[in-house]
Formats: structure tokens, sequence, C-alpha cells
């Protein structure tokens, strides 16, 4: 594997995650809840393509039809609400305050609830990752991927 500068890669269990050493430096409450969407987005499209990739070896039209089911606004939408109660009072804030804010972008193929809700939950992993919470991340992307989101092979 190529040697990439100021980068680590943290395995916990089977899923790795690559973070900036300094990341954790970044004061992620001071950007804008759509920044933290923007890298959220990102975050979470990682995972869930991480995860799928890891279920099975399967065709990539199979894994992209998968990973859009996944990442697409409704099934983030029904996530913010499962992991409410799991949540910190710090981590509601952050998810609130994404899920409040203004996108410059219209929802294609959800209702606006739904599309601010993703904004929410994208907000609240995109924040756990520039706060360097990786650990955090994968407990929190564990409940919204169990029950009704389980991947059916």
């Amino acid at each position: 594997m190529k040697n990439i500068p100021n980068h680590h890669c943290e395995d916990i269990g089977s899923q790795a995650l690559w973070t900036k050493q300094s990341i954790g430096s970044t004061n992620a409450q001071n950007l804008s809840p759509l920044n933290l969407a923007y890298i959220g987005d990102a975050v979470y499209t990682l995972l869930v393509r991480t995860r799928l990739v890891t279920q099975a070896n399967r065709p990539t039209h199979a894994l992209s039809k998968a990973a859009t089911a996944k990442v697409k606004a409704t099934t983030q939408s029904a996530n913010y609400y499962k992991l409410q109660p799991h949540l910190t009072e710090e981590e509601m804030a952050i998810l609130k305050r994404g899920r409040n804010a203004s996108p410059a972008t219209k929802a294609k193929n959800a209702t606006l609830a739904d599309y601010r809700n993703a904004t929410g939950l994208e907000a609240l992993f995109g924040y756990l990752y520039l706060d360097g919470q990786t650990t955090r991340i994968l407990e929190l992307f564990d409940i919204c991927w169990s029950d009704s989101n389980e991947e059916r092979l």
C-alpha cells in the first residue's frame, strides 16, 4: 500500500476509515452545518459501500444499486429518527443544526422534510469525522444499518 503522508488508517473490526492525523484539531463545531453535511455525505457513503463490499462479492452494478438505496434521502431520514434515542445532547444539537440548515439545492426524489433530515444525519457524521470520533461513527452507523435496513442478499 502506498505510504500517504500525515494519514493513518484506523482499523476497527472489519471497518477501516482513513483520517488525517491532525483532523481532531479542527474545531468542527465552528463549521457551518452544510459544510459538516458535505463531508458527512462522503463519510456515510464510504461506510455504506464498505459494508456492502464486505458482505458479499457481487457485481458492481448490484453494489451501486444497493448503495444508492442506502444513501437516498428517505432512508437517511428514517435513520435520522432511528438514531435519536442513542445520541448525546451534543450530537442531538449537531443533528438538529444540520436539519435546520437551508441548503442551496432542492430535494429531487424526496420530500423537503426527508431531505432536511438527511442533511442533519450527514452533518452529524461529518462532525464526528472531523472531531476524530471514528469509534462513535461506527457505533451509530451500525444502528443505522440494523433491523429494517439489513441488506437482503
